[in-house]
């Protein structure tokens, strides 16, 4: 099964590499990037992204993918009914910013069949209700390792 970490689980648990069956979000890869504290750490990101670019392993947002991005933060924002959950509470309009990220990272992971792995569960639990995403937490993911 293919994994995508979320920047929360790379930035708490440090994995030293990813693993062989890992994709990489570049909405992470761009978190992960902007938050490098010096040199050193950036030049390792930008390894990890020429790496990963040239096995077909970046998951960019297509077109798509950001037109469903868009519904999706609709719906939330909205507070709409999904299909197998019911009512969602509404998104408060500041978080807007903070969880379309987290909505890329759902959508593109999902696109590819993946597994995202997260410490974010309560935003990929909302974003669940209109993108069938699967998730795990970063402690249930490590305590099986």
């Amino acid at each position: 099964m293919r994994i995508v970490f979320d920047t929360s689980v790379l930035i708490s648990y440090r994995p030293k590499a990813l693993p062989s069956n890992a994709l990489l979000s570049a909405v992470v890869l761009q978190e992960m990037t902007a938050g490098a504290a010096d040199k050193s750490n950036l030049k390792k990101w930008e390894t990890t992204w020429r790496v990963f670019e040239k096995e077909g392993k970046l998951l960019v947002p297509t077109g798509e993918d950001w037109f469903l991005a868009g519904k999706i933060l609709s719906s939330l924002l909205r507070g709409l009914k999904s299909s197998t959950k019911g009512f969602t509470p509404k998104l408060h309009p500041d978080d807007k910013q903070r969880i379309i990220r987290d909505v890329l990272i759902a959508r593109t992971a999902r696109r590819a069949g993946a597994l995202v792995v997260t410490d974010n569960l309560s935003d990929f639990e909302m974003i669940a209700r209109f993108c069938p995403v699967r998730i795990v937490s970063g402690s249930e993911y490590f305590r099986e390792k």
